[in-house]
């Protein structure tokens, strides 16, 4: 029979500091004001994303993308583009703003996951310090016909995509969003697919303008826009944009997106903005612009022709698959 000698520094198993705890000791000792002893440490605190609640001032604002700052339009009133939300999960309705406050973003934790070297867990707050943040002003156009501008504030996909190495087989990059009863009533629906799963290629992805969104108008992304992390595909239409993002995958299978998977023949996989393709219901040859309700007429690619064309080249652009 063998015998296990304890240490002399050992202590009890009911004495030890339960994991849930010690790996909350940030917040802990942010809340007793030790956040000179924590940053003395090495322990850190939370980062901006995390540390205030959503909506609160981002400070200090990151730089403007030079060659983001001007959409071509004045930027739409946040009183507008705030309270006109689609996000199913809070209703069907676009006044899901207040019902939305129910999110829990804070703490938020991402799955990387797939065809990828650096799959795992990985806190918001630690996403962030290793990705340029920056604000960059991008136009948005809904499937439904209506539009606006807004100055996001986050970081290019494609950096995201670069730090998780995906591997050589990798062809597409797969968002899936939160499911939690608890806060969001839509999840009830049963006939809805949820989680809400949208995709892009991984040539979509590394183009220079995708943008992992973590705040807008100069503040911590608020609830009703995707707490605490959505994405934002300017050339395209809104749906494929998911919002509160939990997993993100690299896989060589094309992800069947949630309105997708609903109704295929008028949502699907492309989703790139063109007005000579109408929707099977209404046309998209014009915008209702949000804020103003003035009509203004749609632009292929939503204007951003010069930086997305070339990803499809190859295509029959007179196919309407590569739209729907």
């Amino acid at each position: 029979m063998h015998f296990h000698r304890r240490p002399s520094w050992h202590i009890p198993e009911r004495e030890v500091t339960p994991e849930r705890v010690f790996l909350d000791r940030r917040s802990v000792l942010a809340g007793l004001g030790f956040a000179g002893l924590a940053a003395a440490s090495g322990l850190g605190l939370p980062g901006r994303a995390s540390a205030r609640p959503a909506g609160e001032a981002w400070t200090p604002k990151p730089p403007l993308d030079p060659a983001y700052a001007d959409a071509g339009r004045a930027i739409t009133p946040e009183a507008a583009s705030g309270s006109y939300n689609n996000f199913y999960e809070f209703g069907t309705h676009k006044g899901i703003a207040e019902a939305a406050q129910a999110l829990p973003s804070d703490p938020w934790t991402l799955r990387i996951e797939g065809m990828c070297a650096k799959a795992g867990e990985i806190g918001l707050e630690d996403l962030l310090a290793k990705m340029p943040v920056q604000e960059r002003v991008y136009r948005h156009r809904c499937v439904e016909a209506w539009s606006m501008v807004v100055p996001w504030i986050g970081f290019p996909l494609a950096d995201l995509v670069k730090w998780a190495e995906p591997t050589s087989g990798a062809r597409y990059v797969r968002f899936e969003t939160l499911v939690d009863e608890d806060s969001m009533p839509g999840i009830r629906q049963s006939w809805y697919p949820w989680p809400y799963v949208e995709g892009v290629t991984i040539e979509e992805a590394l183009n220079p303008l995708p943008f992992m969104v973590t705040g807008v108008y100069g503040k911590v992304l608020p609830k009703q826009f995707g707490a605490p992390i959505r994405l934002h595909l300017p050339w395209k239409y809104g749906f494929k944009s998911a919002k509160s993002i939990t997993r993100i995958s690299f896989t060589d299978t094309q992800p069947v997106g949630f309105w997708e998977e609903l109704q295929g023949s008028e949502y699907g996989f492309w989703a790139n903005v063109n007005p000579e393709v109408p929707h099977r219901r209404w046309s998209q040859a014009q915008e209702r612009v949000l804020g103003t309700g003035d009509e203004a007429p749609t632009q292929l690619y939503n204007g951003y022709g010069a930086e997305v064309a070339g990803l499809y080249a190859a295509m029959d652009l007179d196919k309407r698959a590569l739209w729907f």
